[in-house]
């Protein structure tokens, strides 16, 4: 009998080890995260091309934006510097267009066009 009492107490021991072992197992885990990778750097974005080429704008557009020649985002920009400076905007309807007499000529007779139409209107005025 004295060497199962023994028996029970060195295995009581272990089984609590081993307890202790499991628990601490997760803790372990949870503290390891993968490593991570440097963040590529992103290049400068670089402007196409053909947005920055020069247009000659048609008579009806050098009244509103001047003679010289100008990218079409330029030109874009210059229009809208016009329609604000004049308060040609719609003030119901913000995406409405409202033409005085230089941009009657520009619209093609129209008294009001929407703001999306305007990229087709340059493209039709540019050279």
């Amino acid at each position: 009998m004295a060497k199962a009492k023994k028996a029970a107490k060195k295995a009581a021991p272990k089984k609590a080890a081993k307890k202790a072992v499991k628990k601490a197992a997760p803790k372990k885990a949870a503290k390891k995260a993968a490593p991570k990778k440097a963040a590529k750097k992103k290049s400068a974005r670089k402007p196409n091309a053909a947005f920055m080429a020069p247009l000659a704008p048609s008579a009806a557009l050098a009244e509103v934006i001047g003679g010289k020649s100008l990218p079409r985002t330029e030109i874009i920009k210059q229009i809208w510097n016009y329609i604000k400076k004049n308060k040609l905007q719609d003030t119901k309807n913000k995406r409405m267009i409202n033409a005085d007499a230089k941009l009657k000529t520009l619209f093609g007779g129209k008294s009001q066009i929407s703001m999306f139409d305007l990229a087709k209107i340059v493209s039709k005025n540019v050279k």
